[in-house]
């Protein structure tokens, strides 16, 4: 039977064949029908809020206020439920009606209390999504307004992202960015940079005050689904390793001998949990000396208070060059972790989430089909169909224009930066101090992992 259509509940005795008692229903019962009432009634508040959210959220005052508004709004429907449900006092609490029934309401009360928080908590949590959804929405028209990319990058680490002697930003973490600013304006000089600790960077991206993370970080299954982020791609497979002075470890050429030495690590990163499960795995002990950031590791390694460095391996490589005697220092030959390296921008922007991902396929795609920096514009006249669908060249591609750039953003950002393996060999592998070989972030047709997604 609906709830809406009961009156009473009827007990009946069958050996006597006949009503004994008919008793009204109970308070539960009563409330039933109001609570439905209620969660009704959030749909039309929801559609108030969703319009004030649409407006956006640039400061965090205005966000306040609108969390201050959710409270009066969930508070004041609740308030409207009460005044629904037969028996409610002013207070919340329902009337008696005789001492018999007193401990019964009690119970009732307490159910009742129950579902009031959970009404209040279904409003608040939906609103609170379509705040968080309005703050990242429309990234792109943001980004369009005010002429530039912002883009978060480390405090300095070689190869990835660190300032040269003029002040410019390089590594495959700037160029990235460089390679979105010219999917989007055309030209892949319209992007500042913010450098961010390990434990400030994700922060940024959520407040808005980055508009993408290019900044040697790991894709993890936490940072995915609980921070309000998308990772778009790993642009570097990378992996744990150590580092060690040889002159002050002489002999020591395994992970395995480490036990007992001092590791330098840097806080609220992947590393330094994966270090503590690695010498606990192999029933090892260590002294962690932690630093939360990147520069104060480096310092505290290179004037010998750690006897072993640990990040990810291609970091080793690029903190080797900054030490004062490089030469004394050597890598060791294990890899711990798995560390996909990738962009990473806000949940709830597909838009913007496309385009960066796009722009990673582009990087891998040209590359795959011989496109680089020196003939993009002879490869525009090609024959070959898929390089021109590609390129932008086909009389009816709309690519471009479906992903919210132009059809030729890809001629764009090869200009720009070069295709993905002219932005790894010049910022990473033989054309830099590092010499990384591609390994398994060669293209997927010579053994790597590399593999972009059609473009079609």
């Amino acid at each position: 039977m609906p709830i809406h259509s009961m009156r009473k509940s009827v007990t009946l005795r069958k050996s006597e064949g006949r009503i004994l008692q008919a008793r009204p229903r109970s308070a539960l019962d009563r409330t039933l029908p109001a609570l439905f009432a209620l969660l009704t009634n959030f749909q039309a508040r929801l559609s108030a809020i969703q319009a004030f959210a649409a407006i956006g959220f640039q400061t965090l005052s205005v966000s306040v206020i609108f969390l201050d508004l959710t409270g009066i709004i969930a508070f004041d429907a609740v308030r409207e439920w009460e005044a629904g449900v037969p028996g409610m006092g002013r207070n919340g609490k329902l009337r008696s009606h005789g001492k018999k029934s007193q401990v019964r309401l009690k119970k009732t009360e307490k159910g009742l209390w129950v579902m009031k928080h959970i009404a209040i908590g279904i409003l608040g949590a939906a609103a609170f999504g379509l705040m968080a959804s309005a703050a990242s929405a429309a990234t792109l028209d943001d980004v369009k307004a005010k002429g530039f990319i912002q883009c978060g990058v480390s405090t300095g680490l070689a190869g990835f992202s660190a300032p040269d002697d003029k002040g410019d930003w390089q590594g495959i973490d700037a160029d990235f960015c460089r390679a979105v600013a010219a999917a989007v304006f055309g030209d892949g000089t319209k992007v500042k940079f913010t450098p961010l600790s390990a434990k400030e960077r994700f922060t940024a991206l959520q407040s808005g005050e980055v508009d993408i993370l290019s900044r040697n970080t790991t894709w993890t299954i936490n940072r995915d689904t609980a921070l309000g982020l998308n990772f778009a791609g790993v642009t570097y497979y990378d992996g744990q390793g150590f580092m060690i002075n040889a002159k002050k470890l002489p002999g020591v050429n395994s992970a395995l001998q480490l036990s007992g030495a001092a590791v330098c690590v840097q806080s609220g990163t992947t590393t330094e949990l994966n270090l503590a499960d690695y010498f606990k795995s192999n029933k090892m002990e260590y002294n962690p000396v932690v630093f939360e950031k990147l520069d104060e590791v480096n310092a505290a390694y290179d004037a010998g208070r750690c006897d072993v460095y640990t990040t990810d391996q291609s970091g080793l490589y690029g903190i080797r060059l900054t030490l004062g005697s490089p030469a004394d220092h050597v890598v060791l030959p294990e890899i711990i972790s798995k560390e996909p390296l990738g962009p990473v921008v806000r949940q709830g922007d597909d838009q913007w989430f496309h385009i960066v991902r796009w722009t990673y396929y582009a990087l891998l795609q040209t590359e795959e089909l011989g496109i680089t920096k020196a003939n993009v514009d002879e490869m525009k006249a090609s024959d070959n169909p898929e390089i021109k669908r590609v390129l932008g060249e086909e009389a009816d591609t709309k690519i471009g224009t479906d992903l919210g750039v132009s059809n030729d953003w890809v001629v764009n950002i090869v200009k720009a930066v070069g295709n993905y393996g002219e932005m790894f060999e010049r910022n990473v592998g033989s054309g830099s101090p590092l010499k990384i070989a591609r390994g398994i972030n060669a293209q997927w047709t010579k053994g790597g992992l590399q593999y972009a997604m059609p473009i079609r």
